[in-house]
């Protein structure tokens, strides 16, 4: 099935795009293609064909896996509407071929990421994750060869992960000598030992995708075409919490790499982390940082990188009560971070609407996905083609404020020194201030070298514990930032056993114990000084340096610890002339959409209240409020309707895509669409109630009219197929 030419124009614009005029007598077979749909603002990811319980209506269909079928599947998707992305794994896949030797003759066992034991690991069965030699490089090629003959817009190679546990197969030691040039060493021998596996690692997996982002380059080249390469990879906080190695921000370096998926959802953010001293999960707060590092990723490069929302999560244990509670907070939080408009709206979609949970109840009582939560989910991703927006406002703690992190995170993580359990050496720095209304912004270490990457942040708060600098370039961007009035809040003891690996600041001419002392050489610090006390600052042109002796991740175990970090930036705030200001919660106004969080284990007060006309688009009802209050806890995503002005498209929100087509006079017509046995809801402002309404020329009744407010809402079920919907004046 191909997609007819129905001789479009353009005819009006929703908040979901501009639509093709068609006849409302003719409905087509496939969905009228969105002008805007080029600009993929929406997508998700399956390895099935098309079904009407996956039909999301996003702008792309990430088809996954490069197997035979892919050509087939790919099909079924572009009939439908759909531009076409392919991803695959870059660490496991069903690559037995190149297991065993059917690719090259060879046999490549023993590239299997081994542990000390002996023990692959695998992603189940023989579906090992790799210790990629550069004939796997070589075998993706062919697979990313099939999807770019099916028509591929685009390629993501997925999570390139090196476990830190492992690095004990013949293939890394293989790889180990021809990267430095002498025998292996186990890791756990070492600080030394374990850092240089970490790099080895780091690269490994930066040399595959470089030899297939090649190859994609020069088919580019050959046949005239622009396919994209992309990489959905975690946050570099969730891999070194989870004891994984990536190339994270080295990627962003790789030629023919356009960008990065963001990798966070419930699974990832609900890893517990310690702030006061207790344990527990913060799925929200953590959320924030993930999606905070993943957006400084790519902040200043100019490269897309889009943010990943499950509706569920890959543990199928849980119900469907946690599953809507923690989407709510990873949504919400991923929303926050102004900067993004791009989102991957769901992986997987069969699994969230005919799947059935949770898992570990008995058969009978396991459940479909509740009517309400399908209808919520299908208005927020229809929104979410809405979110660029020239409109940003923050109403929340002060702002400018960053925490850095380092790709090194992920080096130290094993024995015989591994840093904190929790990574409270980056969390004990971030929580005390994102719980006080902060929103205090990853940085990413290794991109402080691009032009204007620290503009805008007036405070850093910075440690070697846990991480360390890879290359020495960049310490002078950050004292030129301090030089210029930037305040470096630097929170280390000295005390991390990796200052002594074998590395940069302590070879050559360079005889420096920790690469914090060449750091403060460039800062103005005289060594020669007695330090009597654990807490220093000295000036350093308009700037200010303040360095407090202490190790981050003792001062999370304590409240003590928490309001200590919070003094210190309120200091630095008064340095850097900052207004200093708390909230017990996070509020972003982007255009007509207010986002806003309450926060838990916050400052004390009244919660924040909001005043005026919104419809908060996790009801599945959008019933209208006048008063919100944000509790702590509470997430909202509310449509502002004191914003909608007159001359505004009609359309404020709805549970289908829906997009203008044209209509006979005194009526207003949409093209509809959505997943198959959900209810749909949409809402409309009119100066007046529609006489009648019909759904491909039957009744929609009743309808519901609020003169006082002129706001209609039709509710139908969906459908996967496009229908016209007409409201008659």
């Amino acid at each position: 099935m191909k997609l007819k030419n129905n001789g479009c124009r353009l005819v009006g614009v929703s908040v979901f795009g501009l639509a093709c005029a068609l006849t409302a007598a003719e409905p087509p077979t496939a969905f009228s293609t969105d002008p805007d749909q080029v600009l993929e603002r929406t997508c998700f990811q399956t390895s099935a064909p098309w079904g009407e319980k996956a039909d999301l209506r996003s702008d792309v269909a990430i088809c996954y896996g490069i197997d035979t079928n892919l050509p087939n599947r790919i099909a079924t998707w572009r009939e439908h509407g759909y531009r076409i992305h392919v991803m695959t794994g870059v660490s496991w896949g069903n690559y037995q071929d190149y297991l065993y030797g059917r690719f090259d003759g060879i046999n490549h066992e023993d590239e299997a990421q081994t542990v000390s034991d002996g023990r692959k690991s695998s992603h189940g069965g023989d579906v090992y994750y790799m210790c990629p030699g550069t004939n796997y490089g070589k075998f993706l090629c062919v697979g990313v060869q099939r999807a770019l003959d099916a028509g591929a817009e685009a390629i993501h190679l997925e999570e390139p992960e090196f476990w830190v546990n492992s690095g004990y197969s013949e293939g890394f030691k293989r790889e180990w000598k021809s990267f430095y040039g002498d025998n292996w060493q186990p890791q756990e021998t070492s600080p030394d030992a374990q850092w240089r596996t970490s790099k080895l690692k780091y690269f490994l997996y930066r040399r595959a995708l470089q030899q297939v982002f090649d190859y994609v380059q020069a088919y580019n080249q050959k046949t005239g075409r622009h396919v994209h390469c992309y990489v959905p990879t975690h946050s570099l906080l969730n891999y070194a919490h989870w004891h994984i190695v990536s190339p994270e921000s080295s990627l962003a370096r790789l030629n023919g790499c356009d960008g990065y998926i963001a990798q966070v959802w419930t699974g990832t953010s609900r890893t517990p982390n310690v702030y006061q001293g207790k344990l527990k999960e913060r799925t929200f707060e953590t959320a924030f940082l993930e999606y905070g590092a993943m957006q400084n990723l790519v902040r200043a490069t100019g490269r897309r990188v889009w943010y990943l929302n499950d509706p569920i999560e890959d543990n199928p244990d849980h119900d469907w009560n946690d599953y809507q509670r923690n989407w709510e907070s990873t949504l919400t939080a991923s929303l926050l971070q102004p900067e993004v408009s791009h989102f991957e709206v769901a992986p997987w979609p069969e699994r969230i609407f005919n799947g059935r949970y949770p898992k570990s109840a008995p058969r009978e009582d396991r459940k479909t996905i509740p009517p309400g939560y399908a209808t919520e989910l299908q208005t927020v991703m229809n929104a979410l083609n809405d979110l660029k927006q020239d409109r940003v406002e923050w109403d929340c703690g002060t702002t400018g404020i960053g925490v850095v992190i380092g790709d090194s995170l992920m080096f130290e993580r094993g024995a015989p020194a591994p840093s904190d359990e929790h990574m409270s050496h980056i969390y004990g720095l971030a929580l005390p201030l994102l719980k006080h209304g902060i929103p205090v912004a990853p940085v990413q270490l290794e991109n402080v070298t691009a032009t204007n990457y620290l503009a805008g942040f007036k405070i850093l708060l910075m440690t070697y514990q846990g991480m360390k600098p890879q290359t020495p370039e960049v310490h002078a961007p950050i004292a030129d930032w301090v030089k210029r009035g930037g305040v470096l809040v630097f929170c280390d003891d000295d005390s991390d056993a990796f200052n002594a690996v074998h590395e940069w600041w302590n070879t050559g001419e360079n005889k420096f114990a920790t690469p914090r002392e060449p750091l403060f050489e460039q800062v103005g610090f005289n060594s020669g000084d007695t330090l009597a006390a654990d807490e220093t600052a000295w000036p350093f042109g308009r700037g200010q340096v303040i360095w407090l002796r202490k190790n981050p991740a003792q001062l999370a175990g304590s409240a003590a610890g928490a309001a200590q970090i919070v003094k210190l930036v309120q200091q630095a705030a008064k340095a850097a002339k900052l207004k200093w200001r708390e909230t017990n919660s996070l509020l972003l106004r982007r255009g007509p959409y207010v986002i806003a969080a309450g926060l838990d284990e916050s400052i004390a007060g009244a919660p924040k209240m909001l005043h005026g006309h919104f419809v908060n688009l996790f009801d599945p009802d959008l019933r209208v409020q006048e008063n919100v209050t944000v509790n702590p806890g509470g997430r909202f995503f509310l449509r502002d309707l004191d914003t909608v002005g007159k001359n505004e498209p009609p359309l404020l929100a709805a549970a289908c895509k829906a997009l203008p087509v044209k209509s006979p006079d005194k009526s207003l017509s949409y093209l509809v669409e959505g997943v198959a046995q959900t209810p749909a809801v949409m809402l409309f402002r009119l100066s007046q109630a529609p006489l009648a309404v019909t759904l491909d020329g039957q009744p929609v009744e009743p309808f519901d009219f609020s003169k006082k407010d002129g706001l209609l809402w039709l509710r139908f079920p969906n459908e996967a197929k496009p229908r016209t919907l007409t409201l008659h004046f």
